[in-house]
């Protein structure tokens, strides 16, 4: 169940910042110096699917990753690189500094931030998990280091299911934060009552239900992607739920020729990749001049771009610092998740 009588703050997004516009010489040059640059640091470049597509044909020109945020962060854990640069979300930074305390983290902006990790601050979530004592805190990987610390497990929507339902075989209560959307969905699929933290993504949030039924009465044969922090009338017209990676296999494996995609369109470079002859459609969401603040892709990730790429690796700025008592408790519940996919055969990475 959602506590309802549980307040989160006002979250402030931001706009869409406006990049100057590159001609195809301008951007060849630019990503030309950035190599140098990526050479020059040892750093290697690791992009979340939701960037935009430069920094994810980028990080894969220079030997980096595009991956979900998990991933992202193991990644650094099998890199010779002194530097990872993360384009990404403040959450990912951290979760990479957590994972790879050794390393240098960067990130294009530090202010690069996600609804759900600021609508879940560390002081308030650790009075309501106090509230409750006799539950299993299990937090979403989309929260703060301090947020971890405080938890018992750390998952990911491609490997939250399984957890929930192990935990709950052996009769413990859960608590779950931060997203509503996801949390509702793992207690239909599994059957699990949960105290439901009342968060929610800005971009999964505004796809709606009613738009994707008209779209898809215009495209009848393409199959529904959504990604699970979507509101449950949107998830209940999919024909596949899933994290990231998994969409992009569903694209890959489904002999649809169509796809209606319900997550951030940053995703569509890596399925258009991975699969070129496959139509991609956006799910509906309120539209540019409504009351769209997101219209399928995050302002924060929006943050990320070659211009100030290229800045922070000039600079050396940007660092992520996390306070070493707080790093060792949240490494706990995220090596909980790694050793319970390893132990239970959950292979490749269980994903954003």
């Amino acid at each position: 169940m959602v506590v309802t009588s549980q307040s989160i703050p006002e979250i402030r997004v931001p706009k869409h910042p406006q990049w100057p516009e590159l001609s195809a010489r301008e951007k060849d040059n630019l990503k030309d110096r950035i190599k140098t640059l990526l050479k020059k640091n040892n750093a290697v470049l690791v992009a979340h699917y939701y960037v935009d597509a430069d920094l994810q044909a980028l990080a894969e020109e220079t030997g980096g990753c595009v991956a979900d945020s998990l991933e992202m962060a193991r990644y650094g854990t099998t890199s010779d690189a002194d530097t990872l640069i993360v384009c990404g979300v403040r959450f990912m930074g951290e979760t990479a500094k957590i994972l790879n305390p050794e390393k240098r983290v960067l990130m294009p902006d530090l202010g690069a931030t996600c609804s759900l990790d600021e609508g879940c601050p560390a002081k308030e979530f650790s009075a309501f998990c106090d509230a409750h004592p006799d539950h299993t805190v299990v937090v979403y990987a989309n929260t703060s280091a301090e947020v971890k610390a405080r938890a018992d497990w750390m998952v990911t929507s491609g490997i939250a299911l399984p957890i929930v339902k192990y935990l709950a075989d052996k009769g413990e209560k859960i608590l779950w934060a931060p997203d509503k959307h996801l949390g509702s969905y793992i207690q239909k699929e599994t059957g699990v009552d949960m105290l439901l933290w009342p968060g929610s993504c800005v971009v999964h949030e505004e796809f709606k239900a009613f738009g994707l039924e008209r779209l898809h009465k215009l495209h009848p044969d393409a199959a529904v992607l959504v990604h699970p922090e979507s509101p449950e009338s949107v998830i209940e017209q999919a024909d596949v739920v899933g994290s990231t990676t998994a969409l992009i296999k569903a694209v890959q494996e489904m002999p649809n020729e169509e796809f209606i995609v319900a997550t951030d369109d940053g995703i569509f470079w890596k399925m258009q990749q991975l699969a070129p002859d496959k139509k991609l459609l956006s799910a509906p969401t309120a539209g540019e001049g409504a009351t769209c603040v997101s219209c399928a892709h995050c302002p924060w990730m929006a943050m990320n771009a070659l211009q100030n790429l290229e800045q922070l690796l000039i600079r050396g700025d940007n660092e992520i610092h996390i306070e070493e008592d707080i790093r060792k408790k949240a490494v706990i519940p995220i090596q909980r998740m790694l050793d319970f996919a390893r132990e239970h055969g959950i292979g490749g990475s269980p994903a954003k």
